[in-house]
């Protein structure tokens, strides 16, 4: 009886495992926490909507939720045959080694169907939207997918200023989702995100300055060095500092953290001339500017929904 206890236990523990896994596969094949980043300007992006065109969400419960639903699996599919595509790099990298479509968990043909699937499921709820939303989730994934990973990636060290259109729209999508785009608010969101993930980008880049070398990835620092990019990222955060003043339509309040929040990310950029240690400055770089993201998009979602 003991015995049969024993075994009994052992396959549950065998199937739990085998749970987890999948869910860390999943988890990385869908990178995770870029996903979950580039939604939360959807959001945004759609409460702020609402706040100018004087709607109350509780009449638009159904549309935000086609908006969100869609906007993730596009996302979600974009990443999907990110990975799909690139798994002879992510061979040569440290951080991309444990990925489903290296280790061979999931087929290449399995990711490549998951990725159109998922990328259609999302098309599929944002047409309960607006065409505008379509228009410019459809211009996000193209360009994430084709124009960056597709084209630009390999080739050029222009793949970051690509790379950033794709993540610039996500605001405009929720925006489109409820009125026309052609307002102020939407288009300094589209130019707050782009500027804000070229630094971002600089500051992965360097963390993963050998994995990006030993997969002949041609991103700034391998190409042109850490002062170059270092003086490019100096370069990117000061253009961030008139944002704030052409969102004055937020209140006072919003405009003096933003402002803060850029003359600090500032600051952090140009001690790495005076760092000796470029690893540790790029970590820092890396994390005030996910903290920075962050605080500047709750805001917005908290003024959009207590106001």
């Amino acid at each position: 009886m003991n015995q049969l206890n024993q075994t009994s236990h052992h396959e549950q523990s065998l199937k739990q495992s085998k749970a987890r896994s999948f869910l860390q596969d999943l988890k990385s094949l869908l990178k995770f926490v870029v996903l979950i980043i580039n939604v939360m300007p959807v959001l945004t992006g759609y409460v702020l909507a609402l706040y100018f065109t004087e709607e109350a969400l509780s009449n638009h419960i159904s549309s935000l939720v086609f908006t969100l639903v869609g906007s993730f699996f596009i996302i979600a599919g974009a990443l999907i045959l990110n990975n799909w595509y690139e798994v002879d790099l992510d061979k040569h990298m440290k951080r991309t080694k444990a990925r489903p479509t290296v280790t061979g968990h999931f087929s290449l043909r399995t990711v490549l169907m998951m990725g159109i699937i998922a990328t259609l499921i999302g098309f599929s709820f944002l047409l309960f939207t607006t065409w505008s939303a379509v228009l410019y989730a459809f211009i996000g994934w193209f360009t994430y997918v084709v124009l960056y990973t597709f084209w630009t990636k390999r080739r050029y060290t222009l793949n970051t200023i690509i790379g950033s259109v794709s993540g610039a729209v996500t605001p405009l999508i929720g925006w489109a989702a409820v009125t026309s785009v052609y307002h102020i608010v939407p288009i300094m969101l589209f130019i707050l995100l782009f500027i804000w993930q070229i630094p971002h980008t600089f500051a992965i880049a360097m963390r993963r300055y050998e994995d990006y070398k030993a997969a002949g990835v041609p991103m700034l620092p391998v190409v042109a060095g850490f002062e170059v990019t270092k003086r490019q990222m100096v370069v990117w955060i000061i253009t961030l500092l008139p944002i704030p003043f052409f969102l004055t339509s937020l209140g006072m309040p919003f405009v003096i953290v933003a402002t803060v929040l850029n003359i600090w990310w500032l600051l952090l950029a140009f001690r790495g001339f005076y760092m000796k240690d470029d690893m540790k400055w790029a970590n820092i770089m890396f994390r005030s500017s996910l903290q920075y993201l962050t605080v500047i998009f709750a805001m917005m979602t908290v003024i959009a929904l207590i106001d």
